[in-house]
């Protein structure tokens, strides 16, 4: 199975802070998915529109998972609700980008409608499978934001054909999988439920007095904690009227607030950080409110550990991955009963549940939570139990792995598959042509002239490689000790190493493999010959002996490679390596390097050759005239020596 897949998330990065308008629960999603997809095998681009200048196009975040900076509007920061106008050219860059990489994706997995409309696009242009996560729905947050909802009207409509196009749909929920039958009346078939996940490295119990001490929070107040965006709809208002209350029935609780756009918030640039000052200054409890601003992710466990209670009551939730973060620190959590909260929250067992915007509801909860010292240790060790049972990124991933599996199966006789593999083959080796003549063509020049010189000075080629490069460097022997394009030419003295199986057994048999290769150039090679080496890793340890041989006697080293070009490239003088992770498509390519070798270096020796009989008969010409020249003045002379002893 092709493990090559392009997770797209136009506006959410993994790169990405924390906790403002636009970052939240969608970035951990991609970053953690991408992460253990990885730790499966896979090899995953994650493609995010470039909102920076300063971005580079590629940055390799893991060694199997690189974030793509996709150009798509202008290069600055902009409110997602007005990114869907860049998505046509979003889609036009990355179909782009995706044809000029030596290995073809087997699939797309989108984040969000907009990268869904993307992905869609692609599949028209380029017929490759896509799965969607939503992560929100239009339909369901119109009904709750109204007239206050700035995304474009068409987003519903979008979604529609979204998931009409789309070969899965990823649920995160069982409200979110009825909302995509119900709403949008979805193919159940086509939808799978996958939750979202914690890392459990990440998130984990710290002592409650430790972790207040490294905050700085008063070691034995009763806190409460909210974290997320700092959005209207993540209800937070509903959290201060609560506190408002708990305070009415003369409980003393200090509320802490960890979110938003800025590291510190700002009164006069965050309109929801002033409205809920002022909700909160109105209800006289703003002296029990502590706003902590922005956090970095490693701090957030810290946050959660310290805290007796965490608070997520939003108007809606398609998920929410901060109850799951929350329970993992061992901190019961009272969550809205909507969307995923209800879902990942067990009512009584890890925390409870209560209707979105009720806030004397959720002040009883707290109440309740917040007297009893039993109960918290109860849920607590409910919550531990439960998070890491059913909600880690790697039962996500291993989850997920089953969903790309089944959309790119081979069907029951195997032919689709196979006709799939053989088209991706050439589609390979097409892209590999390619790139290798964007990024090789001036150093295949110069490897053809360097040959030409070195048979022109009169040296040779020793040629040497291990496997299929072993059956190369004969090749390239024959090719130019016998002929090529060009006939009666003299042959050139090309040797490969490889040539004498008498030797070769009998040397690593008795002596070893490492220097079969060494050996032979210390024998055939002299300075101003050439030691030519073939390799798809560049690491060969019989390769890296023969080149450091060889540079010993003075002679020059050309490579033909792949990958990265590994050790060898290091010690080469002139490195052809071929823009290719497949051992398939690196072999492929020495062979057209080597006939293109072979050609350039024909011509050059033939002109050469001609341009050497040319200058000889030339000088053979100029001898002539002056021993013609010699031959007059002589008779000359003699006539006029015999005429002055007759005349004397």
């Amino acid at each position: 199975m092709n493990k090559t897949i392009a997770l797209i998330s136009e506006h959410a990065s993994p790169l990405a802070m924390l906790g403002g308008v636009d970052s939240g629960g969608q970035n951990i999603y991609v970053g953690e998915l991408a992460r253990q997809l990885a730790a499966l095998g896979y090899t995953v681009d994650v493609f995010t529109r470039r909102d920076d200048p300063k971005l580079p196009l590629e940055v390799q975040w893991l060694p199997d998972v690189r974030i793509v900076h996709v150009e798509a509007g202008p290069s600055k920061q902009l409110p997602k609700e007005s990114l869907f106008q860049y998505m046509d050219a979003f889609a036009a860059w990355m179909e782009t980008f995706m044809e000029r990489q030596p290995k073809r994706y087997a699939l797309l997995h989108a984040n969000f409608w907009m990268s869904g409309y993307v992905a869609m696009k692609l599949k028209e242009h380029i017929r490759i499978p896509f799965v969607i996560t939503f992560h929100a729905l239009g339909k369901v947050r119109l009904m709750h934001q109204r007239e206050t909802d700035k995304f474009p009207e068409e987003r519903c409509d979008v979604e529609t054909q979204v998931m009409q196009a789309a070969d899965g749909i990823i649920a995160e929920c069982p409200q979110d999988e009825a909302d995509l039958i119900q709403l949008y009346r979805a193919d159940p078939d086509k939808i799978t439920m996958v939750p979202c996940g914690f890392s459990p490295h990440e998130f984990h119990p710290i002592d409650k007095a430790y972790a207040r001490m490294l905050l700085d929070l008063h070691p034995t107040r009763k806190m409460i904690l909210q974290l997320g965006r700092m959005v209207p709809r993540k209800g937070i208002d509903t959290v201060i009227q609560s506190l408002a209350q708990l305070r009415e029935n003369s409980m003393d609780a200090q509320l802490v607030v960890v979110g938003g756009e800025y590291e510190k918030p700002h009164l006069h640039a965050d309109p929801e950080y002033r409205r809920l000052m002022e909700m909160a200054t109105g209800l006289g409890v703003a002296d029990a409110i502590s706003f902590e601003g922005r956090k970095n992710r490693e701090q957030l466990k810290y946050f959660y550990s310290a805290a007796d209670v965490f608070v997520s009551t939003p108007w809606y939730e398609p998920f929410g991955i901060t109850p799951l973060e929350a329970m993992a620190c061992g901190t019961p959590v009272i969550g809205a009963k909507v969307g995923g909260i209800q879902y990942s929250v067990a009512n009584g067992k890890t925390g409870f549940l209560v209707r979105p915007k009720d806030p004397q509801a959720l002040a009883r909860k707290l109440e309740l939570v917040l007297k009893s010292e039993d109960l918290q240790v109860y849920l607590r060790q409910n919550a531990i139990k439960r998070v890491n049972e059913c909600f880690t990124w790697k039962k996500v991933a291993q989850q997920m792995d089953e969903v790309y599996r089944g959309l790119t199966a081979p069907q029951p006789d195997g032919t689709a598959d196979e006709r799939q593999t053989i088209a991706e083959a050439f589609v390979e080796a097409a892209d590999t042509l390619r790139l290798s003549a964007d990024s090789l063509a001036d150093t295949i020049l110069r490897a053809g002239k360097a040959l030409a010189k070195t048979f022109e000075r009169g040296g040779k080629v020793l040629v040497c490689g291990n496997g299929g490069s072993a059956a190369e460097s004969l090749h390239f022997s024959a090719e130019l000790l016998g002929r090529f394009e060009i006939p009666n030419r003299v042959g050139l003295p090309v040797i490969s190493l490889m040539a004498d199986p008498a030797m070769l057994t009998a040397w690593s048999n008795d002596i070893g493999f490492n220097d079969i290769f060494a050996r032979q150039v210390d024998a055939y090679g002299r300075p101003g010959d050439m030691l030519m080496c073939l390799s798809t890793s560049g690491n060969s340890p019989n390769i890296l002996e023969a080149m450091d041989r060889a540079k010993q006697l003075g002679m020059a080293c050309m490579t033909l490679l792949g990958n990265d070009g590994g050790r060898a490239a290091v010690k080469g003088d002139i490195n052809l390596i071929v823009p290719s992770r497949s051992t398939q498509r690196i072999q492929e390519l020495h062979l057209h390097i080597i006939h293109l070798l072979c050609t350039l270096v024909e011509r050059r020796l033939v002109d050469y050759s001609a341009n050497r009989r040319a200058s000889e008969r030339s000088s053979s010409l100029v001898q002539a005239m002056d021993l013609s020249l010699q031959q007059k003045e002589k008779v000359k002379y003699d006539h006029a020596k015999q005429k002055s002893h007759i005349f004397g």
